[in-house]
């Protein structure tokens, strides 16, 4: 077998494509094949009908995969057919490569499997591309896969706000609190947005009658959207937002309390961490606090016993008691940020409680936006709010219908 046949082979090419030439460029670390179809006549792309005239032949150009440590070309002259049906003059698609694309199929695979953990202007200068041909073929192949998704068995959802920087401000992303997938981004954090996720929703076979919860925060702008947009779903406030707030409060605290007790400075961490992940400085610290009597003190007891509270209702212990004992604690608490928080957890009990009763934990959103995180850093640079939400999509929207690559779909 000579070399061209060799590389047919290698390229995955088939009749009546085939490989005519080779041209190696050490100098330049370039490898260029040139490629032929030997076929006299085609179907035509855009009717069908068989054995149809090859009108002319257009050169084309793509990168693909290195060969080595050589950067690899493919050249070929792609027929167009002037079909005497449909009276038209179309070009053929070409197999290696989707249409429009300076990629072959298998150089986007290999982009789209390594955005998911190397920033795209490393994947850039792997390739000696511009980041912006990395990001035409991210968001062309995502954006087909997500068009395709079927959102029809979500019941549960989530949302939650991300600021992701001054350029684009704050985005909202709505998530399958089951299947645990981001489902839609949009900017802003407004009730705007759930009209923006039902509509897109509602494309991708959504019901919006079969969303029995929404998980969210305690805005108001959140409660608005969700009760016009899903008006039979039950609001429910996870542990994790209340959580934040219990911790807000108690900063608060011990910032008014460390003017008059400077030895209050640098124990914010040793406050909000778990005992169980202080360093030692932290541990002799917490030991001093806990026998100051200080506010401070009396803050981070009130924050622990809401922990723990929180352990014993996800237990399955009734949730209600604990969380009234607790809001009737920290209304009397003579602490103002613990005084107004009391009050703000008394108002929202009903949307608390349901989270327990559907048992929408934190654990979706944590590990959503851990990943999501995660996104953004390898994004950085992106210069529009497409970019971003493309690789959240990738990263955390699970979709199921990128392209394989062909050989090894050929093979499957």
């Amino acid at each position: 077998m000579d070399s061209t046949a060799l590389f047919t082979v290698a390229l995955g090419l088939q009749s009546p494509w085939e490989v005519e030439d080779i041209r190696f460029a050490p100098e330049q670390g370039e490898i260029h094949f040139d490629l032929v179809c030997r076929a006299k006549r085609l179907a035509c792309p855009c009717c069908g009908q068989a054995e149809q005239p090859i009108h002319d032949r257009l050169e084309r150009t793509w990168q693909h995969l290195h060969f080595f440590q050589y950067k690899a070309y493919l050249h070929t002259k792609v027929p167009r057919v002037r079909c005497d049906g449909c009276q038209k003059t179309t070009q053929v698609a070409v197999p290696w490569a989707r249409t429009g694309s300076g990629f072959t199929l298998l150089m986007d695979a290999l982009v789209l499997a390594l955005a998911r953990k190397l920033p795209i202007a490393e994947i850039a200068k792997l390739f000696g591309v511009s980041a912006g041909r990395i990001w035409q073929a991210l968001n062309v192949h995502v954006e087909a896969a997500r068009s395709l998704e079927s959102h029809g068995e979500v019941t549960r959802i989530g949302v939650d706000e991300k600021h992701v920087g001054r350029s684009i401000g704050f985005i909202s992303l709505f998530h399958d609190a089951t299947g645990r997938r981001v489902l839609f981004g949009t900017a802003g954090r407004d009730a705007q947005t759930f009209e923006s996720f039902k509509t897109d929703f509602l494309a991708h076979g959504g019901k919006a009658e079969a969303v029995s919860a929404v998980s969210m925060d305690l805005s108001k702008a959140y409660r608005a959207g969700a009760s016009q947009a899903f008006p039979k779903a039950a609001w429910c406030f996870d542990a994790f937002h209340v959580s934040k707030l219990v911790h807000e409060a108690l900063e608060a605290v011990r910032r008014a309390e460390v003017k008059d007790v400077p030895d209050l400075k640098g124990t914010r961490w040793g406050t909000l961490k778990a005992p169980a992940d202080w360093t030692h400085k932290q541990i002799n610290d917490m030991h001093w606090l806990q026998r100051s009597g200080l506010k401070t003190a009396r803050a981070w007891r009130m924050k622990e016993r809401f922990k723990e509270n929180h352990r014993r209702a996800s237990a399955g212990e009734p949730p209600e008691p604990l969380y009234r004992a607790w809001i009737s604690w920290a209304r009397r608490s003579r602490l103002e940020p613990f005084k107004k928080l009391g009050k703000t957890l008394k108002d929202h009990l009903p949307g608390i409680l349901a989270g327990y009763d559907h048992k929408l934990t934190n654990a979706a959103a944590e590990s959503i936006n851990s990943q999501v995180q995660a996104a953004i850093v390898r994004a950085r640079g992106f210069r529009n709010l497409r970019h971003l939400l493309n690789i959240i999509y990738l990263t955390t929207g699970k979709p199921s219908h990128l392209p394989a690559p062909p050989l090894v779909s050929a093979h499957a």
